[in-house]
């Protein structure tokens, strides 16, 4: 059923009819983040801001859901929805200043998807992919929270931005 849906959701973006493609890992050796028990290895070659994102979304990966969680000017929460943990990955990287919602990443940095990082941002939702994983607080086939994934997501009414310079 899974992969009937992932197949349906590319035709309509073949078609025209839907916004970006869908989040689909594919593994690009020396490129691509491993996964080791639920946390994230960066490529070696990787910059190191996205070193540093990596080593932060680890540092929160597993905690709560909470709606509004992870926006408060503390250096580190207990809980986090999605723009709480993408606006704490992107912090403790340099690449932005203070927590922002959901929506304000569909004006963040630069469009479309960035060499290492990529954002993917409705108005209600946003995750990340950082060197080809997806860091996200939904479809992972875990419970809702901060975690890793290589599930296929659907990016329907996603803009896809990047950090400036990435």
């Amino acid at each position: 059923m899974m992969k009937n849906s992932f197949l349906l959701l590319l035709l309509l973006f073949l078609a025209g009819c839907a916004g970006p493609p869908p989040y689909v890992y594919h593994y690009i050796p020396g490129r691509t983040a491993i996964m080791s028990g639920g946390y994230a290895i960066a490529p070696a070659a990787a910059p190191a801001d996205v070193q540093v994102a990596v080593a932060a979304a680890n540092r929160i990966a597993g905690l709560p859901y909470v709606y509004g969680a992870g926006h408060s000017s503390a250096e580190f929460d207990t809980a986090y929805d999605c723009s709480g943990s993408a606006s704490f990955v992107l912090r403790a990287a340099g690449l932005l200043d203070s927590p922002i919602p959901a929506r304000a990443f569909r004006r963040y940095g630069e469009g479309g998807a960035g060499r290492w990082i990529t954002i993917y941002a409705r108005r209600d939702h946003v995750f990340l992919v950082i060197a080809g994983l997806r860091f996200d607080t939904g479809w992972t086939g875990g419970p809702r929270g901060p975690q890793w994934s290589m599930r296929s997501r659907p990016a329907t009414g996603c803009v896809l931005r990047h950090p400036g310079g990435d």
